[in-house]
């Protein structure tokens, strides 16, 4: 073994005034340590979203009544809070799990070499996002589950899939400014149908919030909208999408696009027909649980689709003009490279 470097005051005070900068200095991740911790965020973000699910599912939204604490006497769960207990507090464990994948996505982008501001701010905002929902699921909680506030407490959960997607793309991109690869027309039929995807997934959530499973099994309020109805609205939205996805593919082929775009369509098809296929089984045979938490993964994973169509429509060269890194005070350092 090596012979550990000796740490002075001076390092020590450096590391406590700015341990990014700190930790840059001394370490330059290899690229695919970086990729692979974009990834990592992004699969977090969608994991916290399906146990999100789970403990909707299985009727422990208030398996933990309060809120920072699981009781008003204990932080963690008790024995007599039961399985929803340990499910719920499962769940809000699951958020430092995702905490730590920001935060390593955020060191792995600082430390990377030349340093890339625009990279690190996106680890940043998602940091903000997790900070931000985190205290809206507390008042999920404290407000009884309130439909309203469970529905926009998974659209924040779905802007944080896409800034952690448009990572995890960045990290394998140079910072040249983007190159399209398709025509005017045919982006704006993709942003359509990223549109018509915003409004599908907003649908969704109406449905979950009119919808039979309230969270848990007290009294839960609900939205006063008749669920079949919603249902169909929501249906037809999600045959829009597929019909823009299949269009999209067909214009693409007409136009001899690149094979990105090509492939990442083509995938995109697949997922919502697999996506369709579920949720009108899960229709017709009365919205069993296991099906309507492969709907909700299914979900995320049209989302990150849908946003991987719109980020291949361009190219970022691999040659990065890059951002003077930022030194231990806060004054810009030339950057290497």
């Amino acid at each position: 073994m090596g012979r550990v470097p000796n740490v002075t005051r001076a390092d020590a005070q450096a590391a406590l005034r700015n341990p990014l900068a700190f930790i840059a200095a001394r370490w330059t991740p290899d690229p695919r340590t970086v990729r692979r911790a974009a990834l990592a965020a992004l699969v977090m973000a969608v994991v916290i979203v399906v146990t999100g699910g789970a403990v909707r599912l299985t009727g422990s939204g208030l398996g933990c009544p309060t809120w920072p604490k699981c009781t008003e006497d204990s932080l963690t769960t008790t024995s007599a809070m039961g399985l929803h207990g340990v499910i719920e507090f499962g769940n809000r464990l699951l958020t430092y799990v995702l905490c730590a994948a920001v935060g390593w996505a955020i060191v792995a982008a600082r430390s990377e070499k030349p340093y890339r501001r625009g990279l690190t701010r996106l680890g940043w905002t998602q940091f903000w996002v997790v900070m931000g929902n985190a205290i809206l699921g507390g008042i999920v909680v404290l407000v009884g589950l309130n439909p309203y506030t469970v529905a926009a407490h998974f659209l924040l959960s779905t802007a944080l899939i896409a800034v952690a997607t448009v990572m995890w793309q960045r990290t394998r991109e140079g910072d040249e400014p983007p190159r399209p690869l398709v025509g005017k027309a045919v982006q704006q039929l993709v942003w359509f149908m990223v549109a018509a995807s915003v409004l599908l997934i907003a649908v969704g959530t109406v449905v979950t919030g009119a919808g039979p499973h309230a969270g848990d099994s007290s009294e839960v309020p609900r939205m006063p909208l008749d669920w079949e109805t919603v249902s169909k609205v929501h249906a037809v939205l999600a045959w829009i999408v597929v019909t823009l996805a299949f269009a999209l593919w067909f214009v693409l082929k007409a136009v001899d696009a690149p094979a990105g775009p090509l492939a990442r369509t083509r995938e995109l098809f697949l997922i919502l027909l697999a996506q369709g296929v579920i949720g009108y089984v899960q229709y017709f045979t009365d919205l069993p649980e296991v099906l309507v938490g492969l709907h909700m993964f299914g979900s995320c994973v049209m989302w990150v689709w849908v946003l991987r169509v719109l980020l291949s429509l361009r190219e970022r060269p691999a040659g990065r003009t890059s951002a003077p890194a930022p030194g231990p005070a806060g004054r810009l350092e030339p950057a290497a490279g």
